[in-house]
This record gives structure tokens, C-alpha cells and sequence, in this order.
């Protein structure tokens, strides 16, 4: 039988949005919108400022979403301290921005790059997910975690963060605060990996190809994976993006799976309804469609316009492109909390920091191994 905190772990959403007030939603959209903006504005303006000064190459390194982040938990400890913040969270719509982020992304993927990478990518995420997805439950198991909570922990850790823990939670019935704990968990690893990641792939010397798939397959969240992409170059971008959206599209599987496993095996309940073709496309990140059909369309316009005039377009779209990352990008840092890992206690933060450290070694092998010789 469902329990109350059960049932409102599977539609947190509908739950917080029965009681919303929109004035707080719009004062939250325009902090958002102020905070990107201050983004856009340093990140256009501080290497100017330094430019005469020692700190001119760090200032020239420096690109958006290290800004982003940074103002958005700068707004986020301001919002916290004033007690304002959970009135505003609604707002703060990381996934709306990423995905839209990531569709404007696919009008700058030629379709041949999209098809060629596809290949490499479709092995690596299976052999990584199902590795990476195996240990954290086998290590769950061995520090006594609840079945629940390992099965939100490896889908996290192993797919793409918190969209995965979120359906998740919905297949294996999570309690909510299952749900944070593992959100929280992959936002506090997924921080470090923007920034980490990147200059090892410079100082291993990586190539674009094998940095973008080490990026795309090890960082948990989309969201992040972009950021690192981002700072890592545009060509890397690309690839990590193929591989992430590579991964994203199975999320639906492995949802479907979960139910299927819980309510045969875990749970055994006899009411359970059977998951099928339908529950299979309800749980499939429809942005993944999106991202493809844009590089179709991209590529069309492309091959069907002059150099220059495709050139004024690219530039359009990636100015909106932009745009919608740092909004996500703000929002990631606006969005973190630590409150719900205080209560997680040690075993399940042991069990997802193992699991990244197997995740990162995993990933870079397998990215050497399929992309090492990758040419878009």
C-alpha cells in the first residue's frame, strides 16, 4: 500500500504547484533574468577591466558558467539567509533551461557529426551505465542502504543525475526526502566536475573528441556536462552533448526496468500493473527528439542557404543558445541545497563519492578506447 509521503514522492510537482503563488514565481523569473544578465555583462566586461593587469589570462579563461554559478550561490546564500528562497524556487527551472539550451545546441551539430558519433557513444553509454549502475547497487547493498534509495543512487550516478533520480523515484515509489537526498548528492559532485574535469582532459593532453566523451559520460547532470563542455571548447561541447543526449534517451529503460523489478521482485505486489510500450515512451526525455530534429533542420539549412547567411543564423542561435545556458547555469547555483545531505548521514554520500571515482576511471577508459581515433 502507497503511504502519503510515498504518493507526494511521486508528484512532488503537482503538489508544490496546487498552492503557487504566481507574484512570487514572477519575482523569482526576475531575479533569474538579473542574475543572467549580470552574467552576460561580466563575462563580456572583466577580461576588458584586467586586460593591463597580472590577472589578464585568468580573466581571459574565465567563461560564463564559472560566472553563473558563482552569482547563482551568491544569490542563493543571499535568498537563504533572508528567507525568501523557497518562496522564489519555482522559478528556478534548471531542466527547462538546460533542454531548451541543448535543442538550440542541435542546429550547430551537423547531422554527419551526429551520426557518426552516435555509434561510439551508444556503446559507451551501455557499457558505462550498466558497470556504473551494478557497483552503486552492490555497494549499496553492502552498507545496508534501502533498496529505494540505492536504486535513486545508481540511476543518478549512472544516467544523468537528478532527471534519473526523478524517474526513479517514480518507478521504485522513493519518499521524498530519498529524492533529495540523492538530488542534493549529485548537484555537490556535479559542481567540482564543471571546473576539475576539463583542465585534467587539458592536462592529459585529451584530445577534443575523447575529452567531450569523457565529459559527456562521467558528469551526472546535463546541465553540468554543458558547463564542462563549454569551458572545455566548442568541439568537445559538441561531443559531450552527443553523448550525454546518448545517455539521456535511456532513461526511460532503465525507469521501466526499475518498475518492472520492484513490483515483481521487491515489492510483489499482486495489484501492480505491468509496465509496457506506453509507461516506456511516458518516461522518455522527449527533448532528446528535439536536439535531433534541430541538427536535421541545422544541417538542411545549411546545405540549402549561403555561407553567410548561415553564418547570421549559427550566430542567432547560439546567442539564444547562450542565453538559456547561463539561465540554467544561475539557476544550478540557486537551486543547490545542503540542508538534505545533514540528514543522509555517511553511507549513502560514501556510496556515491565510490561510485563517481569508479564513474570517472570507467568513463576515461572507454572514452580513450571509442574515441581516440574519432574524426567529426
Amino acid at each position: 500500500m502507497t503511504t502519503v509521503n510515498e504518493t507526494e514522492a511521486l508528484a512532488p510537482v503537482e503538489t508544490r504547484e496546487r498552492d503557487v503563488n504566481w507574484a512570487w514565481v514572477g519575482a523569482g523569473l526576475v531575479l533569474v533574468l538579473a542574475l543572467a544578465w549580470l552574467t552576460r555583462y561580466l563575462d563580456k566586461n572583466v577580461s576588458v577591466w584586467l586586460a593591463d593587469t597580472s590577472l589578464r589570462r585568468v580573466a581571459k579563461a574565465v567563461e560564463y558558467p564559472v560566472y553563473a554559478i558563482a552569482i547563482g550561490l551568491l544569490g542563493n546564500a543571499v535568498l537563504s539567509l533572508t528567507g525568501v528562497r523557497d518562496r522564489l524556487a519555482l522559478a528556478f527551472r534548471t531542466e527547462f533551461f538546460i533542454k531548451t539550451g541543448l535543442v538550440l545546441l542541435g542546429v550547430s551539430i551537423n547531422l554527419s557529426l551526429l551520426v557518426t558519433a552516435a555509434g561510439p557513444a551508444i556503446v559507451q553509454a551501455l557499457l558505462l551505465i550498466s558497470g556504473v549502475f551494478l557497483f552503486t547497487w552492490w555497494l549499496g547493498g553492502r552498507l545496508g542502504l534501502d533498496d529505494k534509495l540505492r536504486a535513486l543512487l545508481a540511476s543518478a550516478v549512472s544516467i544523468c543525475g537528478v532527471s534519473a533520480a526523478i524517474a526513479a523515484a517514480g518507478a521504485v515509489r522513493a519518499r521524498r526526502e530519498q529524492l533529495a537526498y540523492a538530488a542534493s548528492l549529485v548537484i555537490l559532485f556535479a559542481l567540482p566536475s564543471i571546473f576539475l574535469l576539463p583542465w585534467l582532459a587539458d592536462v592529459f593532453g585529451l584530445s577534443d573528441a575523447v575529452a567531450g566523451a569523457w565529459i559527456g559520460g562521467n558528469i551526472d547532470t546535463t546541465a553540468a556536462v554543458t558547463a564542462a563542455g563549454t569551458l572545455a571548447g566548442e568541439d568537445a561541447l559538441k561531443i559531450a552533448t552527443i553523448v550525454k543526449v546518448t545517455q539521456n534517451a535511456l532513461i526511460g529503460i532503465v525507469a521501466v526496468a526499475l518498475t518492472a523489478w520492484f513490483a515483481f521482485k521487491v515489492e510483489r505486489t499482486a495489484e501492480a500493473a505491468r509496465p509496457g510500450a506506453i509507461e516506456l515512451w511516458r518516461r522518455f526525455p522527449k527533448f532528446v527528439l528535439g536536439f535531433v530534429a534541430a541538427s536535421v533542420i541545422g544541417t538542411w539549412f545549411a546545405n540549402s542557404v549561403s555561407a553567410a547567411d548561415n553564418t547570421a543564423a549559427q550566430a542567432v542561435a547560439t546567442n539564444f543558445r547562450t542565453w538559456f545556458l547561463i539561465l540554467a547555469f544561475v539557476s544550478i547555483g540557486l537551486e543547490f541545497r545542503l540542508t538534505a545531505l545533514r540528514e543522509a548521514g555517511w553511507r549513502p554520500i560514501a556510496v556515491f563519492a565510490s561510485a563517481t571515482v569508479v564513474n570517472i576511471g570507467l568513463a576515461l577508459a572507454l572514452a580513450a578506447l571509442l574515441f581516440a581515433d574519432f574524426t567529426g
